[in-house]
């Protein structure tokens, strides 16, 4: 029995321990793994990101809460959304969004059942009173229609892939910045596979301009301040320096365009 949490609460107060305790109070012979809590706060799509790359490197039936919820309390509903292998709990604001567009079979339930909630739910922490011990009762058995009705209508995000302009550009964008500089874009190799990187391409990224592919950060000599794109763990194009922050060389945040045209 495995769970995982991801929040935006960081580790400095109470929330971390207290969302595990509510967890662990349903089922107490559960494993629960942090994925991480220093999601920027209130940031869903940083969240969903996350989420994406890292949900899919757990065993089958693990239960995966996440909790970046800036309408806590209000008309947002709780959600559970179900794979073929995991489960996601969390609030309805397109948090799983981009969970749902790889796992097309996804279903979705509103969590209504209050007699698997704590028995006074806040209006300020659902984490607590609701999702994780809903994800408590999924680890012991509870099959997802006992908890709420099935939704077709949840909240979703735009897709992640990148727009195409009409000569054949990919219009993409940096959607990640991790704590090494690296530069991840929406792209995959869906939109650029190998046979068009050997054809040969390049990044435009506002004024500078990316012809540098390699498989891995140190494959040839390390030529310092070197600026090249690869494909990361997560299955999306980065750009990246070896042994610096891209980020900082280029000077630029998320949301930043990224351009990649056919030579």
């Amino acid at each position: 029995m495995l769970a995982t949490l991801l929040t935006d609460f960081g580790t400095r107060d109470y929330y971390v321990g207290a969302l595990k305790g509510a967890l662990l109070s349903v089922s107490p012979r559960a494993q629960v793994v942090d994925l991480t809590h220093e999601i920027p706060a209130h940031d869903i799509t940083a969240g969903a990101f996350a989420l994406l790359a890292a949900y899919d490197a757990f065993p089958p039936r693990t239960v995966h809460v996440a909790v970046v919820d800036p309408g806590v309390g209000s008309a947002r509903r709780p959600l559970l959304v179900v794979t073929r292998d995991y489960f996601f709990v969390g609030p309805d604001n397109g948090l799983f969004s981009y969970v749902c567009d790889r796992e097309p079979g996804a279903r979705a339930f509103h969590l209504t059942n209050e007699s698997y909630f704590r028995p006074a739910v806040s209006s300020t922490f659902h984490g607590r009173d609701i999702f994780a011990p809903v994800a408590g009762a999924l680890l012991n058995g509870v099959a997802p229609a006992e908890l709420g009705a099935e939704i077709t209508d949840h909240v979703r995000l735009a897709p992640l892939a990148p727009a195409r302009a009409a000569d054949g550009t990919l219009v993409a964008y940096v959607m990640h910045i991790d704590r090494f500089g690296n530069c991840v874009t929406n792209i995959t190799r869906a939109e650029l596979p190998d046979e068009a990187c050997a054809r040969g391409i390049h990044l435009q990224v506002g004024a500078h301009h990316i012809r540098t592919f390699r498989r891995f950060f140190t494959e040839s000599e390390f030529v310092p301040r070197e600026i090249f794109a690869i494909w990361g763990s997560a299955g999306f194009l980065e750009i990246a320096a070896a042994r610096d922050s891209a980020a900082k060389m280029l000077g630029i945040g998320r949301g930043q365009q990224v351009l990649v045209n056919l030579s």
